[in-house]
């Protein structure tokens, strides 16, 4: 089994996400990460999944998330052909000279500190899932009292996207004009 980012172009209906999530569930993988938010287009969302399951049966689950009506379009990342970002938020412990330690690794990292109180100290950080862990584990030491992770997002690299050509979408909505007569 192997780790794969997939980007998938839905309509942003009710729905949409569980039946997605679903087709995964019924086959019994658990999807490590998944997020979905909107797209500069109306009434379209993105969502990225990252699952470990073989190629193979990706590819299964790939060609049945086809034949649901409201997926657009779908994407897999290759490694190293996508730019991938996830945000943290992490609340630790740190007061008196842990805090200025606790800073100078935000530093480091980039992270920004959002929230400070006499005895904690919390950090807004993005980068790459492995700078995330790498953050988190220098943290530890303080003591974590809370964490929060977005989950993945990425983008193909270059001109590779996964643009709406509107080839289903435009049929989806030649059929059902056809099929109302052009009214609604």
């Amino acid at each position: 089994m192997s780790l794969h980012t997939i980007s998938v172009l839905v309509e942003d209906k009710p729905g949409v996400l569980t039946r997605v999530a679903g087709l995964f569930a019924a086959r019994g993988f658990n999807i490590d990460s998944l997020a979905v938010g909107p797209t500069s287009d109306d009434g379209l969302s993105r969502m990225t999944i990252v699952v470990h399951v073989e190629t193979k049966t990706l590819e299964q689950v790939t060609k049945q998330l086809n034949k649901l009506v409201n997926v657009i379009k779908i994407l897999e990342h290759e490694p190293g052909e996508a730019v991938e970002r996830e945000l943290m938020l992490v609340k630790v412990r740190a007061s008196g000279e842990d805090r200025h330690r606790a800073m100078e690794i935000a530093n480091v990292f980039r992270a920004t500190v959002v929230d400070v109180t006499r005895s904690t100290i919390t950090l807004e950080a993005t980068g790459k899932p492995e700078k995330l862990e790498a953050l988190l584990e220098l943290l530890e030491d303080f003591g974590v009292i809370e964490l929060s992770r977005t989950g993945r997002i990425a983008l193909a690299r270059g001109d590779r996207g996964i643009r709406e050509k509107g080839s289903k979408r435009r049929a989806l909505a030649a059929v059902a004009d056809e099929w109302t007569g052009g009214g609604v």
